[in-house]
């Protein structure tokens, strides 16, 4: 207690004062970080405020707990268990795969294209046997196209069927040596029948002008006279008897055309990034700056932006009940007008019913009713309308004090950048480690040992060939019979469920570490000499040190729920054709449902981050407080999301729109005061929509912190509210603005 009356006496207060303050402070909170740091005044307001407050009011300081001790342990335990086997199976994964593997074809016996060391290092290029086969019910089932797959120097430039060679090696050898290099193996003469070639699949039965692209060949398509043809031909033999047309070609390889019919539009578009991207990151910097004068202003425009809206979405709704009185009174004397829809059934025709009168009575009714509700919504919850805009430029304050919360969205995105980037490597990896596995593909999907394990080398010897005629054994994947090669479907779902926990650990970290600096600014008693040195990294330090496991089973939580829905969308996709109606039904309920769990999971979670930020408790204890107040406080909750809502998506829309209107313009070479700017654009409409989805990305970042701000100081003006009375002994922590608009609300109330 001497310790205590001596730094009083630095301080040059009076024995008396400094007696009075020392025997008080042996009833303070140890957990209050002024009285754990009371060697340092934050200023003369804090010492008299200090004196001025009671016994009481020393006990109840709601100053964010600055003494913790570790939350949710065994969670974080687990959770660093998870991430030492994460970076153990990258570690096995690597050791096992191969990422060649993906950046090279391969064909039917599990070989490289292309791959230097190896027989076809001087084959690149994959090329299929029977193109028109892929466009079998297999294809979609096995992600492959049963049909032979070789690797060859260079695609086919002409047109040319086995039988043609058959005859036309007789005259000239060297047909017979251009159309052999496309086949399994050299052979010296076309000797063996076309049923032969087909039975044994040594040889394409035609071939037909092909270009490489994605290191694979593909049909030569161009258009002539409007008429599709393949190497200036409409049809052609393919080589069985059966005459082609350049349409069936073209649907066997569909997907893939849409990508090569892309390629020129590719390159005209990195042309116009080469002669744009300047441009772009002066669009991106002047986005960025937008969004941070939008939120430092939002003190002052905040109310002005809202009523505005309020009122130009009233007068909106009014005009339409004007227009819908104007077209019902025009249709008086139409003919047929006074007809119902009960009459008229349903029709394809949209505009029937705008000649009904009932159709513009019912709209009528339907916007006074709207009409009528969103003025009395205005009427009734004005005092929570004031309140929330109050809070609103509350937020801009204390971002304008803590302007570091603002670099955070930067540091989060690393976070982000590196989870995605090492889930996405353990995944190619994975994918890519064993051995080649071969499985049985029929054409026609009609055969009992489909998708069964199989051997290339003597498949054609074996019953499966007797059995299905027409039946291949291709290589389908990398595996193999080892325990690693046995669970690597179970390692593919550990890394994605990892994956999401990570994802949601990073948010969450960032949620509660701006909550921290976001609380330290609202208990503050004097804004801002009473806000501690450095809230932002003080409230990162506190959240890792203390509360990862609280975190990380917040984010459990919510990466379980998002592995559902997951898992939910991969069996709507593989099984869509056996689906009925009942089965889609409920199919649509259960999306709907764990979208809205998710919705729910992610604002419980939110909420119990702010808690923890504050009071240092575990993650349910914070969630029940969290929930509890909030329920208690509905109304001023629904009224408060509402307005942040609103204002966030203006704000989004209108730095996305000023930085679009002015790269329109620019790149539409509309502002001849700048003569610097791009010119000869092939599309305009890729660096515009660049600069208008990035400017909107950029606003996102920084809304993102300003929404956490708001989120943040409700919550503690709800604590206030409920904890404080407004007295000497209890005091609020509010700011000015909304203990003034709290006050006008009392004092109506005592007049009631």
């Amino acid at each position: 207690m001497s310790d205590l009356a001596g730094r009083a006496q630095q301080w040059q207060l009076q024995p008396p004062e400094a007696v009075e303050i020392s025997d008080k402070w042996q009833h303070c909170d140890s957990e209050c970080w002024l009285c754990s740091d009371i060697s340092k005044p934050r200023s003369w307001s804090t010492v008299n405020k200090i004196q001025s407050l009671g016994l009481a009011g020393v006990k109840q300081d709601l100053r964010v707990k600055a003494r913790r001790s570790c939350t949710d342990v065994l969670c974080c335990m687990i959770f660093i268990l998870f991430i030492i086997a994460y970076i153990l199976l990258g570690l096995v994964a690597w050791v096992n795969g191969d990422p060649r593997r993906v950046a090279y074809p391969t064909d039917s016996q599990g070989y490289f294209c292309g791959q230097k060391g190896t027989p076809n290092e001087n084959k690149p290029i994959l090329f299929y046997f029977n193109l028109l086969s892929c466009t079998s019910p297999s294809v979609v089932v096995n992600l492959q196209c049963p049909t032979r797959q070789i690797c060859v120097s260079k695609c086919p430039e002409r047109f040319l069927t086995y039988m043609e060679i058959q005859f036309m090696y007789r005259k000239d050898r060297n047909y017979w040596t251009y159309y052999s290099q496309f086949c399994k193996s050299a052979f010296l003469k076309p000797a063996k029948t076309v049923t032969q070639v087909l039975l044994d699949d040594d040889c394409p039965t035609a071939i037909f002008p092909s270009k490489p692209y994605l290191q694979r060949c593909f049909p030569d398509f161009s258009t002539k006279n409007g008429t599709l043809t393949v190497g200036n031909k409409t049809v052609f033999e393919d080589g069985s008897g059966k005459t082609r047309n350049a349409v069936e070609l073209r649907a066997a390889a569909n997907g893939i055309n849409k990508v090569l019919d892309a390629r020129a539009i590719g390159v005209k578009v990195f042309e116009d990034y080469a002669t744009t991207w300047y441009w772009i990151l002066i669009g991106l910097t002047i986005a960025m700056l937008l969004s941070w004068m939008f939120v430092i202003l939002l003190r002052f425009t905040a109310g002005f932006l809202f009523w505005l809206f309020t009122f130009g979405v009233i007068g909106i709704i009014a005009y339409g009940i004007w227009h819908c009185y104007w077209e019902y009174s025009s249709l008086q004397g139409q003919p047929n007008s006074h007809l119902t829809v009960y009459h008229i059934g349903i029709q394809t025709d949209i505009s029937v019913y705008f000649q009904l009168k009932q159709t513009w009575f019912a709209f009528m009714i339907i916007l006074c009713i709207l009409e009528v509700f969103i003025i009395l919504m205005l009427i009734f919850l004005r005092d929570r309308i004031r309140i929330s805009i109050a809070l609103l430029k509350e937020g801009s304050k204390a971002i304008g004090y803590i302007p570091t919360t603002l670099i955070y969205p930067v540091l989060t995105f690393i976070f982000l950048s590196i989870c995605i980037s090492y889930w996405a490597v353990i995944a190619v990896y994975l994918a890519t480690s064993g051995v080649p596995i071969y499985k049985v593909i029929a054409p026609e999907g009609q055969c009992k040992h489909e998708n069964k394990t199989c051997n290339p080398e003597i498949f054609n010897t074996t019953e499966i060939a007797k059995a299905c005629p027409g039946a291949q054994c291709h290589f389908a994947f990398y595996g193999g019979k080892s325990l690693y090669h046995q669970y690597i479907t179970a390692f593919q779902i550990f890394n994605l469920f990892v994956f999401l926990w990570l994802i949601n650990f990073v948010i969450a970290l960032g949620q509660c570490a701006l909550a921290g600096a976001f609380a330290s600014y609202y208990w503050a008693l004097k804004k801002p000499d009473d806000i501690p040195p450095y809230p932002l990294f003080t409230a990162f330090g506190r959240a890792i040190r203390y509360h990862t496991g609280s975190l990380a089973f917040g984010s459990l939580i919510l990466a379980v729920v998002q592995m559902f829905r997951l898992i939910l969308e991969y069996l709507d996709k593989r099984l869509k054709e056996a689906q009925n109606n009942i089965s889609k039904f409920l199919k649509c309920c259960l999306r709907c449902c764990f979208w809205c769990l998710e919705k729910a999971v992610k604002f419980l979670n939110r909420n119990a981050y702010v808690m923890i930020a504050i009071y240092g408790k575990n993650f349910c204890r914070s969630a029940r407080d969290a929930f509890n107040l909030l329920m208690r406080n509905i109304l001023k909750v629904a009224v408060m999301d509402r307005v942040t809502d609103f204002v966030l998506i203006l704000g989004k829309i209108l730095v996305a729109g000023c930085i679009g209107v002015l790269a329109f313009l620019l790149f539409t070479e509309r502002l001849p005061m700048i003569t610097e700017g791009p010119t000869s654009l092939n599309y305009y409409w890729v660096p515009l929509l660049t600069v208008i989805i990035g400017s909107y990305l950029i606003a996102h970042g920084f809304f993102s912190v300003y929404a956490m701000c708001i989120e943040t100081i409700f919550i503690c003006f709800l604590e206030d509210l409920e904890r404080n009375d407004g007295s000497a002994e209890r005091p609020y922590y509010m700011s000015q603005s909304l203990l003034k608009i709290l006050n006008e609300q009392n004092a109506q109330t005592k007049k009631q």
